[in-house]
């Protein structure tokens, strides 16, 4: 009965049975899979010569980059963007960087920042033209502001500092000394009204010893005190007159020597540029 069974009925061997995979495997393979497509966008965009870029300016300023760079490995195409808020757009194509707060760049950049020979125009209207080293003017170069003046000469950190010469808009010319953005030290100011003066300056001030000679033909060589003659010096007026003694805010004022062209001279003491007293013999 068994074997009649088995000779009409379905001889096939029983199959067997798929295993069935595990939702860790599943999971495992969507991640391989997933690391895969991001490795390979990676690798694209690598090969297309995109990058990010990190520099740490100072400890409290940074640069970041994300864009294309050239073969030096430098910004071409992308953003800059600053810790302190400002961003730029940098387009070599163009041969410009163009900044958030208005300022256009014209010129390489070399770890990030502008280093060598480059262009700006401040979103103010100056422009400069020069040397920069770590983003800041540095070196020699020609500032012109908006107003008229110009500088031109060396700068250190982004200020005037050095030798250089100061052109201001109304024809009068500084030649000399700077520091920290200021007249400081040996220098010649000649001015619009045919007034020169040959010293020394402090803090932007005519300080210390120095020749002021007036258009006019008087002339002072003396002390100055923050621009005022003050201490010892002589005074030639144009009439041949002199005074040599001591000067406070501009005045004769002290003990003195005052001469005339006659030859008349008198020793004495004065008080605001008025005689009060003869020395006494």
């Amino acid at each position: 009965m068994n074997q009649q069974m088995n000779r009409g009925g379905n001889n096939r061997p029983p199959r067997k049975k798929k295993k069935k995979r595990s939702f860790a495997a599943v999971i495992i393979t969507i991640l391989l899979a997933a690391i895969l497509c991001v490795a390979g966008l990676i690798a694209a965009v690598y090969a297309s010569g995109v990058r990010y870029i990190k520099v740490n300016v100072t400890d409290d300023l940074c640069v970041k980059f994300l864009g294309q760079v050239d073969e030096a490995g430098e910004p071409y195409k992308g953003r800059l963007i600053y810790s302190n808020g400002v961003s730029a757009d940098v387009n070599l194509d163009r041969e410009e960087i163009s900044y958030s707060n208005g300022d256009v760049y014209t010129g390489g950049l070399d770890n990030l920042m502008k280093n060598g020979e480059g262009q700006i125009i401040y979103a103010n209207g100056d422009t400069y033209v020069g040397t920069f080293v770590n983003d800041k003017i540095s070196g020699s170069g020609v500032y012109t502001y908006v107003g008229g003046d110009i500088y031109e000469g060396t700068f250190a950190d982004g200020v005037k500092s050095g030798s250089g010469v100061y052109t201001f808009a109304d024809g009068s010319v500084y030649e000399g000394e700077f520091a920290n953005d200021r007249k400081h030290g040996m220098g010649e100011y000649r001015y619009a009204s045919g007034d020169i003066y040959v010293g020394s300056y402090e803090n932007d001030m005519k300080n210390g010893s120095g020749i002021y000679t007036w258009a006019s033909g008087d002339v002072y060589e003396g002390d100055y005190v923050n621009d005022v003659r003050s201490g010892t010096g002589t005074y030639t007026w144009i009439s041949g007159e002199s005074y040599t003694g001591e000067f406070q805010n501009n005045l004769l004022s002290g003990a003195g020597v005052y001469s005339w062209p006659s030859g008349r001279v008198y020793t004495g003491y004065f008080e605001n540029g008025v005689i009060v007293r003869a020395e006494t013999p």
